[in-house]
């Protein structure tokens, strides 16, 4: 990914060489993309026949780019007679490109400008190896435009090339034959639109915005109001660098889905251009003080398509929360479970968290009394289709056996959840974090109930589940030898012994009982599962420890949030400012923004953040895992109708304000000092 360029906006992205031409890669998704499409296989740019080579890029925005080019091979660069400027941006309905040679000899020159063009209309799914496809490819000179339309039975996409400038057009692009006056310059504007049919043949995105009646907003102008609307951070350089990009990508992955009417956060680039329900409730945690604005479209979204009924193929199941929402051929067609897939066992409790969570910060009654009967039927598939083994315990076992997601938690990779020596339980599953989860949504489950529902009753009920919950959990998870929660159950109520970085999410979700947490803390903090980088996944003095292992020895923002909220919560200020700093160096060190995952090496062995080759980056739950960490930092937490504030600032830092924080408060205003010398934790 680090010699690739983007642009993106929403899940719609063009992924280029340095130059600016995309061609097919089978190792990542080259080319221009939207709702799991490939629209463009080929854009490449020749003058006279040749190649064209980078001299500079500037990354304007992140939808938004500039690359200058010229021919020849890099000991003629010096000597070129001309250049090309293309100025690429990208919107939810297209790719824009301004194309601008420039003549710097003293003689006229006559040139050949061609655009080779192609769409293979791939999937997503199939990036690596895609199926043949016939598309219809219409060339019309006259109207400047080259059309390629891909048909099968009522799923059709279109790709519309058109120029400005007169062009010939054929069935493989477009040629330009120009003359340019001394130290002139001629341009032509190209616009490729992205088509995605309804059945009757009409373009299914234009008819929605017709319905919404949506005024099109510049993307300049989205970007600068998302921006303005966001607590303005003061503070040491590098900080406010990171909090700046984290915004900037939140804002670039937010898209509108095509049955829904709000923006919503899409995975990241470049796999998970879509809606995941986990992502999305995860990064909806993470950015309440900041863009609160996310949470109740991602709340309403996830709603509408709860689940419903009995439905093996997409692990559907009454209550139960999305895990994922495609559009692309193989989803169409179910080649793939993804048109709506439900694989997930923790996006339903952290459904309900986030709505409790929500409410303390905004307080937004309409919207809890609203959402009253989705968060009902989450709160009872807990028990009814998670607890179906009747031990009261949250589980998982995938309906689909063919394609399905065997591990239903964040740890989704086939090899995540094993013990220390490599032995994969049993199914149904139950994995220490969806306890946590499922304790902490009881609770919340509870409030709403109480305060908002007008159900004391239900109310007193989950308090009861959650209180035995909490007691059987720490009676049947804890190794007392190891002095750590186990990482799951087997279907026989058997440990499995692995030490990984679910302590932190227990921790975060307050199911720990306080005279475990020092126990905890040391092995967070440890050479086992601390990097220097961040908190691994999975502890290193076990038999299946990876450092570039997803889930198995690796680092994740998106957890070390968690973990570092989880510490704050117990007391543990100078461990959770110690994660947060880890993850602040991360950032810094690599420049840019956060990416998905970095390898689990330790700090002083590779000096650096290895980073991981298939990793996302841009992300949504990593970019708002820089503003969850800032919270912590600073303590922030709603209590009623106040703000409350409570730093503990990592060394280095200095001084930090964080001004204009959003909430039932209207606006308020947080500050915080490093403290110059260490203090021991103290319970809150």
């Amino acid at each position: 990914m680090s010699d690739l360029v983007h642009v993106l906006a929403g899940n719609a992205f063009a992924l280029s060489d340095t130059e600016g031409d995309m061609e097919v890669d089978p190792r990542v998704p080259a080319g221009l993309f939207s709702f799991d499409t490939r629209f463009l296989s080929r854009w490449v740019l020749t003058l006279d026949g040749e190649r064209l080579h980078a001299l500079s890029r500037d990354d304007l925005s992140y939808f938004e780019t500039r690359f200058v080019v010229v021919p020849g091979a890099a000991s003629h660069y010096v000597d070129a007679d001309a250049s090309v400027i293309r100025h690429r941006s990208i919107d939810s309905g297209g790719l824009h490109e301004r194309i601008t040679v420039l003549n710097h000899s003293a003689e006229p020159a006559e040139l050949t400008v061609r655009m080779e063009i192609a769409s293979d209309f791939a999937d997503t799914a199939e990036i690596r190896q895609p199926g043949p496809r016939r598309p219809v490819i219409t060339a019309d000179s006259a109207r400047r435009q080259l059309r390629l339309c891909y048909q099968r039975e009522r799923f059709t996409r279109e790709t519309v090339v058109t120029s400005t400038a007169p062009v010939d057009v054929d069935r493989g692009g477009l040629t330009f034959r120009i003359r340019i006056d001394p130290a002139g310059e001629w341009h032509t504007d190209l616009h490729v639109d992205m088509i995605i049919h309804g059945a009757s043949g009409r373009d299914l995105r234009i008819s929605l915005e017709a319905q919404r009646n949506r005024a099109r907003q510049s993307m300049r102008e989205d970007l600068a109001r998302w921006r303005d609307r966001a607590p303005k951070l003061a503070g040491e350089r590098s900080l406010v660098r990171a909090y700046e990009q984290a915004l900037t990508d939140l804002a670039a992955l937010r898209y509108l889905p095509l049955s829904f009417g709000e923006r919503v956060p899409v995975g990241g680039l470049p796999w998970a251009m879509t809606l995941y329900g986990r992502d999305a409730l995860v990064t909806c945690l993470e950015t309440l003080p900041f863009t609160p604005e996310l949470a109740p479209a991602t709340l309403r979204m996830l709603a509408l398509v709860q689940g419903s009924q009995l439905d093996d193929l997409h692990d559907e199941e009454p209550g139960k929360i999305l895990s994922e929402l495609r559009y692309g051929e193989s989803a169409a067609f179910e080649e793939q479970p993804t048109a709506v897939y439900y694989g997930a066992a923790d996006t339903t409790p952290l459904f309900v968290i986030l709505l409790d969570e929500y409410e303390r910060w905004s307080g937004d009654v309409d919207l809890v009394r609203e959402l009253r009967h989705p968060a009902r039927m989450a709160l009872d598939w807990i028990d009814e289709y998670g607890g179906a083994l009747g031990d009261g315990y949250l589980r998982y076992q995938p309906r689909n056996t063919v394609n399905g997601v065997a591990n239903q938690v964040w740890r989704n990779s086939p090899d995540a959840v094993v013990d220390r020596h490599g032995r994969q339980p049993d199914f149904p599953r139950a994995t220490s974090e969806l306890q946590g989860y499922a304790y902490d949504a009881k609770i919340r489950g509870a409030r709403l109930a109480r305060e908002f529902w007008n159900d004391p009753a239900y109310a007193d009920r989950l308090e009861a589940e959650a209180a035995a919950l909490r007691e059987r959990f720490n009676r049947d998870f804890w190794l007392p030898q190891r002095e750590y929660y186990a990482f799951a159950l087997t279907p026989d109520g058997e440990p499995v012994d692995a030490l990984t970085s679910n302590l932190g999410h227990l921790m975060w979700s307050g199911i720990v009982e306080p005279e475990r947490a020092a126990a905890l803390v040391a092995h967070l903090s440890g050479p086992e599962l601390f990097s220097g980088w961040g908190v691994r996944t999975y502890a290193v003095d076990q038999r299946p420890y990876n450092p570039v292992g997803a889930h198995l020895g690796a680092v994740w923002p998106s957890d070390n949030a968690l973990v570092a909220a989880g510490l704050r919560r117990y007391g543990y200020d100078t461990e959770a400012a110690r994660v947060a700093a880890a993850m602040f160096d991360v950032v810094e060190t690599l420049g840019g923004s956060m990416p998905e995952v970095i390898a689990g090496y330790p700090r002083r062995l590779t000096k650096y953040p290895v980073q991981m080759p298939m990793a996302g980056r841009p992300q949504s739950w990593s970019s708002g895992a820089l503003l969850m960490l800032l919270a912590t930092m600073l303590g922030l937490r709603p209590c009623g109708d106040n703000l409350l504030v409570d730093p503990t600032i990592p060394e280095g830092y200095g001084r930090i304000e964080l001004l204009d924080v959003p909430g039932r408060w209207g606006h308020a205003d947080a500050y915080g000092r490093e403290r110059t010398r260490g203090g021991r934790p103290r319970m809150r």
